[in-house]
């Protein structure tokens, strides 16, 4: 005898799914319901390919505003307008959630930079400016700055995705760092120092920076942070040059 059980899942208003259970075979059927009136668009509907984006966004705002821990399942359903069901069909935890934020959000933009280093042909200085920059640029400056906070604050509870990140990210691109920093001291543009020392010494405080942003900034005086990032770029450049820059000295005059 064949036993069939219908599941019907409420993933938002005009959205169901029905999830098929024939002989053991697990069959998902989603029937959108439009408005007949409307016949090129629908509020309720939603693109498949979109959702898990949403459901990246909607994650990495709570994980941000509530904390990894105490953020769930249930809530990251809720904040993406679908049913926890639905979300259980892209992601089987809120691990892979992050994980998915860093494959996506993050290793593009690595792989990217990457490629870049690889074939860049001006100085290294000049190379160095851009990687701070850059990374200020589209991790300080998005809503991935919150994401060195979330690991810290969670490393403890979490060891595997704090490892995780490090490996995916903190070391990526600390190498990326290093290899411009030793370059540099190849080619005779900079001062001879340990390059993976450097390196930690230019992140360091970037990471820092973003991480007072998600905790203390609320509370703290925020005067003498509009120069912040280019009085670092200065300071460590200052320190690698040969020949230090006087681009900043210009400025200040």
């Amino acid at each position: 005898m064949i036993i069939i059980r219908i599941f019907v899942i409420l993933l938002d208003k005009g959205s169901l799914i029905v999830n098929i259970l024939l002989a053991g075979q697990l069959f998902n059927v989603e029937c959108m319901f439009c408005n007949k009136e409307s016949d090129t668009t629908c509020r309720w509907k939603r693109r498949k390919e979109a959702r898990p984006e949403e459901i990246l966004d909607a994650a990495l705002q709570l994980f941000t505003e509530k904390g990894f821990s105490s953020t769930r399942m249930i809530d990251v359903a809720k904040a993406a307008g679908i049913s926890k069901g639905t979300l259980y069909l892209y992601f089987d935890s809120k691990e892979a959630i992050f994980r998915d934020v860093v494959q996506q959000r993050i290793t593009p933009q690595l792989d990217q930079v990457e490629a870049m280093v690889e074939k860049f042909e001006g100085t290294q200085e000049d190379l160095l400016r851009q990687l701070i920059s850059g990374w200020w640029m589209s991790i300080a400056c998005t809503s991935l700055s919150a994401i060195p906070k979330i690991i810290v604050a969670e490393s403890g509870n979490f060891p595997e995705l704090a490892k995780y990140f490090t490996e995916s990210v903190v070391v990526r691109s600390r190498n990326l760092f290093s290899k411009v920093i030793s370059r540099g001291m190849i080619n005779g543009e900079f001062n001879l120092y340990e390059s993976e020392t450097v390196a930690r010494l230019v992140v360091a405080p970037l990471v820092q920076a973003t991480i007072w942003m998600h905790s203390l900034k609320p509370y703290d005086d925020e005067s003498g942070t509009q120069g912040y990032l280019q009085l670092h770029t200065e300071f460590i450049l200052n320190s690698l040059l040969k020949q230090p820059s006087n681009e900043f000295n210009k400025r200040e005059e």
